[in-house]
């Protein structure tokens, strides 16, 4: 109760402060400008041709300490810290004496010359400062930090303002966007945006969240994938395709998911999946080393070797590899059901034989897949929008790329045979029928590009939250969402 009481207080005290300012003409909030010259950074790496220049800093003061006529605080700006010495005879006897009120969290600007003190440290002489916004709560407790995980999600300006570490990720999350769109230019890719409100959410197995558009009067969803859109532009003759964008699944919350999350789908006419498996091997090499700055990147106790060559493994050897079993003598459901209760792999009523290989999959081999590794050619009952091997009707051209047991990209020859993808269609109708909540429904406008005609085509889907996880090796997903999805605090 003490502890509440002296919070009260301190913030009592922090509004009155404001308060008096106000009176006296001083309203920080009335400022609308500073001319930030450096950041703190800058100066410590050019401090040799930056000593004795004038400079004008910003940033939240993160710690003070007055003694006398000279005080020292500490500005923490974009790029990190730096010092400064406040002097009176320097900035003013009023203005030294307001800044003695100043409390730790306010924002201020400082303008000074760059000195470097008795003890050896790079700091900013101050001619003159400036209150430049006025903190009304109070920051966590320096030496503790901000440590509580749902606090830091829910309040990520504080967690970002605590833990330099945290916002060291999110700057290199946009590195590592940046690079992959530099990468994909350099290829002679297209950027492009297509809708998120759908009337038919298809392209992947998952459940769709649903609205309501008034002014049509229709229910619409969120999309679910980027793809039956982009295949449309590969019909319409844009030969090489790309979107990064936030797509909406109806699902759990664990360290991997969340309800809303970052994809890219790309989609190149004229090459397959072996094409999607290349580009997908130098992308990765290069944005690991543009933004690592080596092909090697540690995650966790594992380091992930980027320059050496993806393993690739089909399906059904790998599960002949890690669960034992030889899915090219399963001929019937009947036996892969027995395969799978010997197992020990729940399935459903509903499953065909090729989603059963998959549960096997799943639960037998994801978790070995440490090093990136292609896992090539699915069964055709879980892959309804790719093109079927030609020489194995049952499988599929598609590709699935793990790191770290994770499924990181999934890929395909895609299907460009209008009658074949009507009847595909068809078969995700009766999963639906049969409980499938992730089934894909039949989307006239999508046949109607294929029977304009769509070139072979290559495309694939990379999930960008859990890249930017294994270069920054981050445990959850959470952790590299700047605003992830939170159980209200009402509830």
């Amino acid at each position: 109760m003490e502890s509440v009481q002296n919070l009260n207080e301190i913030l009592r005290l922090r509004r009155e402060k404001l308060t008096n300012l106000q009176e006296a003409g001083k309203d920080p909030f009335v400022i609308t400008k500073f001319e930030q010259t450096h950041h703190s950074l800058d100066i410590r790496e050019n401090f040799d041709t930056l000593e004795g220049q004038a400079v004008s800093v910003a940033g939240r003061m993160m710690f003070k300490r007055v003694m006398g006529k000279a005080s020292f605080c500490n500005i923490q700006d974009l790029k990190g810290s730096i010092q400064a010495y406040v002097a009176r005879d320097a900035i003013g006897e009023e203005s030294y004496k307001d800044f003695k009120k100043y409390d730790v969290g306010d924002i201020i600007g400082i303008k000074g010359e760059v000195f470097k003190t008795k003890t050896g440290e790079i700091s900013v002489h101050a001619s003159e400062v400036v209150l430049l916004s006025k903190s009304l709560q109070v920051l966590p407790e320096k030496y503790h930090g901000l440590t509580d995980t749902d606090t830091r999600y829910r309040q990520r300006y504080t967690d970002l303002i605590m833990n330099s570490d945290v916002k060291e990720t999110f700057v290199k999350r946009s590195k590592i966007i940046s690079s992959i769109r530099r990468f994909l230019d350099d290829k002679g890719f297209m950027e492009v945006e297509t809708p998120m409100l759908v009337s038919n959410a298809g392209g992947a197995a998952a459940r769709p969240f649903e609205t309501h558009f008034n002014a049509l009067d229709e229910d619409l969803k969120l999309r679910i994938s980027l793809e039956l859109y982009l295949k449309r532009l590969i019909v319409g003759g844009l030969e090489k395709v790309y979107e990064i964008g936030r797509v909406f699944r109806n699902e759990g919350l664990d360290t991997r998911h969340n309800p809303e999350f970052t994809l890219m789908e790309l989609y190149q006419a004229y090459t397959d999946y072996h094409g999607m498996m290349d580009l997908t091997e130098e992308m990765y090499r290069y944005v690991a080393k543009t933004v690592n700055g080596s092909e090697q990147v540690v995650y966790g106790e594992h380091t992930i070797d980027f320059a050496k060559p993806f393993a690739r493994i089909t399906m059904v050897d790998a599960a002949k590899q890690y669960a034992g079993v030889d899915w090219n003598e399963v001929e019937t459901l009947e036996q892969a059901r027995e395969i799978a209760d010997k197992l020990h792999v729940e399935y459903e009523e509903r499953h065909q034989k090729g989603e059963i290989l998959s549960l096997i999959f799943e639960e037998y081999v994801e978790e070995h897949l440490i090093q990136p590794t292609f896992v090539m050619d699915h069964p055709i009952e879980i892959s309804p929008l790719t093109k079927k091997k030609p020489e194995n009707p049952e499988y599929v051209e598609r590709f699935e790329m793990f790191i770290n047991g994770w499924e990181m990209a999934n890929a395909y020859s895609e299907l460009n045979d209008p009658i074949d993808q009507r009847e595909r269609f068809k078969a995700q109708e009766a999963q639906l029928a049969k409980g499938d909540e992730e089934a894909n429904t039949t989307d006239e406008d999508f046949l109607n590009a294929l029977e304009i005609g769509m070139p072979p085509t290559g495309g694939i889907g990379y999930g960008i939250d859990r890249l930017v996880m294994i270069m920054t090796d981050s445990p959850a997903i959470r952790d590299v969402l700047l605003f992830p999805t939170m159980k209200s605090l009402d509830k």
